[in-house]
């Protein structure tokens, strides 16, 4: 335990405090590299299990988390876990859901809703947070920091 992702390895968003973490859609398969040491999952149905821990948010595609508690506990467990370990958010694409979920670190990391979303778009995937409802989650989950 303890490791880092190397800040230009595939997926790597750098958040503003420096910490490491990893989006990926999971349809793409585990990349080659150092394996997560901590993964949030948002998915529809439960992810299969991994030798590392993991949490489970259900979120279909292109929607919202059908428990945003559950949801807000899980990303602030991944942000936590960030600080010294390997993370990865992954959804089915890696764009939408995850990109929604980064944005909600970034939050959690001490930037406003709308830089988050643009830090994350610029920094992880272009077409990160894809919908209106998405877009707003992340800015009410600023309002619950």
């Amino acid at each position: 335990m303890g490791g880092t992702w190397e800040r230009q390895a595939p997926g790597v968003l750098v958040l503003p405090s420096g910490r490491l973490v990893r989006g990926r859609g999971v349809r793409a398969g585990v990349p080659p590299g150092p394996a997560p040491e901590a993964a949030l999952y948002l998915l529809a149905r439960r992810p299969a299990p991994t030798p590392w821990p993991s949490r489970w948010v259900r979120w279909p595609d292109f929607w919202l988390p059908t428990d945003r508690v559950l949801a807000q506990e899980a990303l602030r467990w991944a942000w936590c876990r960030a600080q010294d370990d390997r993370v990865e958010v992954a959804c089915g694409g890696g764009a939408g859901r995850t990109g929604t979920a980064l944005a909600c670190l970034a939050v959690l990391d001490g930037l406003p809703a709308r830089a988050a979303v643009a830090h994350v778009r610029e920094g992880y995937h272009r077409r990160a947070v894809e919908t209106p409802w998405q877009r707003r989650f992340v800015e009410r989950f600023a309002g619950t920091r």
